[in-house]
Formats: C-alpha cells, sequence, structure tokens
C-alpha cells in the first residue's frame, strides 16, 4: 500500500488559484515537517527544497483557477486541485497501480464526495487536524503554501497596485483597499464577497 498525505492552500483568499499537493514520504523521515501555517516563510522554504530534492520522496502539484473556483464553487475547485495534484504524484509513480494508494486528505471533507468515482477511485480517510498529526500531510501542507505563495507574488507583478504579494489575496484591508480603488482583476474570485459586491455596486 502507498501512504499519501493530501493537503491545500488557498480556499479562502478572494484571488489567486486554490492550490493542493500530494506527497508520498515512502518511509523518508524529514525532520521539522510541521503544519505551514506554525512555520515562518524562510523554514516552509528550506523544507520545501528538502522534499523536492530528496530522492525517494513523490509529490504533485495541482492548482484550480479563479475562474474554475467561480464555475464549480470552492470546495469543488479544492477537490478538482487535489484530484491534479495526485495526478502529477502518480506520474513520478509508473508502475505502480491506483488501487494501491491509500490517500490521507486533511479536514473532513473527501474528495470522492464531489469528484466522480471514475477520477477518484483511491481508498481515502480524511483526517481533521492532519496537517498537524501526518508527516505526509505536514509535508503537502509546505509544498502547497509555498507553491502558492510564489504564485501570488508571480501575479503582483503582472497586476500591480493591489498587494498581491504582500497579503497573497486574503481579505485584509489592504486587499480591500485596492479593490476599492482600482475594481477586480482577471484573478479575482469574481463569486467571492466583497468582490461580487464590488462588481454589483459598479454594474
Amino acid at each position: 500500500m502507498i501512504l499519501v498525505g493530501i493537503d491545500e492552500a488557498g480556499r479562502g483568499p478572494w484571488a489567486g488559484p486554490v492550490v493542493a499537493a500530494a506527497v508520498c514520504l515512502a518511509g523518508m523521515s524529514i525532520p521539522g515537517l510541521a503544519d505551514s501555517k506554525t512555520l515562518s516563510a524562510r523554514r516552509r522554504e528550506a523544507l520545501r527544497d528538502q522534499l523536492l530534492s530528496t530522492p525517494g520522496v513523490f509529490w504533485g502539484i495541482g492548482e484550480a483557477s479563479p475562474q474554475e473556483i467561480d464555475a464549480l464553487n470552492i470546495l469543488r475547485a479544492t477537490h478538482l486541485a487535489m484530484l491534479r495534484a495526485l495526478q502529477g504524484l502518480r506520474a513520478q509513480l509508473s508502475g505502480h497501480h491506483e488501487s494501491e494508494l491509500e490517500v490521507w486528505v486533511d479536514g473532513n471533507l473527501s474528495p470522492a464526495r464531489s469528484l466522480p468515482s471514475s477520477d477518484w477511485p483511491y481508498a481515502t480517510q480524511t483526517l481533521i487536524q492532519g496537517d498537524r498529526l501526518r508527516a505526509d500531510i505536514s509535508a503537502a501542507s509546505i509544498l502547497a503554501k509555498t507553491h502558492r505563495d510564489q504564485s501570488m507574488v508571480a501575479l503582483d507583478a503582472q497586476h500591480p497596485g493591489y498587494g498581491f504579494a504582500q497579503h497573497m489575496g486574503y481579505g485584509t484591508a489592504q486587499h480591500l483597499s485596492a479593490l476599492e480603488r482600482l475594481g477586480p482583476c482577471v484573478v479575482h474570485r469574481q463569486s467571492f464577497a466583497p468582490v461580487a459586491a464590488l462588481r454589483r455596486a459598479s454594474a
């Protein structure tokens, strides 16, 4: 049985993608793994580099775009990102049948609830606070968070003025002020308040 941990980053922000990571540690021990939210940015990046460079650690990253979030809703888009992350990991596990995978997902909502069984045939367990309790989910939380942060820094350069590199798309006072001044851009989640409220007000 191949054990895989999955976690996501970016369900709550008003802008940018939701990102998921899938990690199989394959018995490898990576000291210092923890919930990404409890780690400094420097520590997260060091652990990310270690995970990506350790032979025998398998991983995949998946995203769902703001447009997919608006079309599907955030839960289904998150599960789509998880599916894409798992597909990326499986590409590294060539020769292993998918029925051999046992997937552990942080939280209490399984992707099997919103994805077709043909897309998600995996034995799946959910675990509240899994990013603190399982090393593979901790690793996934770190990869998802660091990948998403990099994406938001890149979006900041493409869409200056919103402060994406500072607040990472979350609903801060700085972000709200920029939204009121500039209006939403293409990487904002149009279905999320207050983005939707601003769009209605300007219609």
